[in-house]
């Protein structure tokens, strides 16, 4: 590939910036408005743009969409009619309205649209999902995940009530920022064909979306899958249990993976716990990969898109208390 241009280059704008460096992509791009940002990215190496039209009329072979959820799908339009592969941060978009558009836009033009779970790619998870996929701890009888973490310490040099993660309209919400859980839970056990979910808003934070939720969902051959969210806990949390019907595995983000099997009647660990920018590393060059031909995306946008269909069956089933079938 010979140029990337990110659009929107607050903290993982600037990331993608600094490893596409590392990867030896010549040319990289940035857009933003805000100067100061503008300028933290041109110390990347990026050349730098405050106009979106110059910036998408540079011709770059790739773009990435770092920009709050709720412009998602607009500007990965605009971005594919210029030719380029897209790489869509997470989540997809706010709500399903017009992803089937990008969708069959994506396809319909040929391009790449790789969405930004990155936990794919962490060794930890990847290595959990192969586990059960081998059938080493046998069937998959329920699942627990849990993530946790205070929204100011996310990005402690910022003020958090000024980010998209505070605010409703602009794709905020604890549901959609940490819908990395949703995605590799499907993976683990398949489609989520029903989901119970009390959120709130606690009021513990100056934000106007829930900073709480706890999902209770079910696959289609009703393995039960529990899931635990928040924005509030003081220390980082994010764990996940699989047990299975001839073992258990734990994975804990900050310990790896802890293994019991029937056959070995012993629990082992697992130490994956790598640098958390190589999960971001390897995503890129799976993602320049893709635009090569040689592989396809874990997540493209169709599959992202049924990740954000099980969010909003959450937010309906809170709203109603009620069970939902995304």
């Amino acid at each position: 590939m010979r140029s990337v241009l990110v659009l929107g280059c607050g903290s993982i704008g600037q990331r993608h910036l600094r490893n596409a460096a590392t990867l030896g992509v010549p040319e990289r791009l940035g857009f933003d408005p805000d100067p100061a940002r503008r300028a933290e990215a041109a110390a990347t190496g990026a050349t730098m743009f405050d106009d979106l039209e110059a910036a998408l009329g540079a011709g770059a072979d790739a773009v990435y969409i770092c920009t709050p959820p709720s412009s998602h799908v607009a500007l990965a339009l605009r971005a594919l009619e210029t030719g380029a592969h897209l790489f869509v941060e997470k989540p997809l978009s706010h709500s399903l309205a017009d992803t089937d558009h990008l969708v069959d836009a994506a396809r319909a033009a040929g391009r790449v649209c790789m969405v930004g779970y990155n936990l794919r790619f962490h060794l930890g998870i990847a290595r959990l999902l192969a586990l059960v996929a081998s059938g080493e701890v046998g069937e998959v009888v329920s699942v627990r995940a849990e993530f946790g973490q205070y929204l100011p310490d996310w990005r402690p040099t910022r003020d958090y009530r000024q980010g998209y993660n505070a605010h409703k309209s602009l794709g905020g919400g604890v549901l959609l920022d940490v819908s990395h859980e949703i995605d590799y839970l499907r993976a683990l056990v398949g489609e989520i064909a029903h989901v119970f979910c009390f959120a709130r808003n606690t009021g513990r934070l100056e934000v106007d979306t829930e900073d709480l939720a706890i999902l209770l969902m079910r696959s289609p051959s009703d393995v039960p899958v529990e899931l635990h969210l928040d924005c509030l806990q003081r220390t980082y949390s994010r764990t996940c249990k699989v047990i299975g019907s001839e073992g258990t595995v734990l994975w804990d983000y900050a310990r790896g993976l802890d293994v019991y099997t029937v056959a070995e009647r012993a629990w082992r660990n697992e130490p994956l716990t790598p640098d958390p920018n190589l999960m971001y590393l390897d995503q890129m060059a799976h993602f320049l990969a893709c635009v090569r031909g040689e592989t396809t995306p874990p997540v493209d946008a169709a599959t992202a898109r049924r990740v954000l269909a099980v969010v909003e069956a959450a937010k309906d089933s809170a709203a109603r208390g009620v069970e939902v079938s995304p």
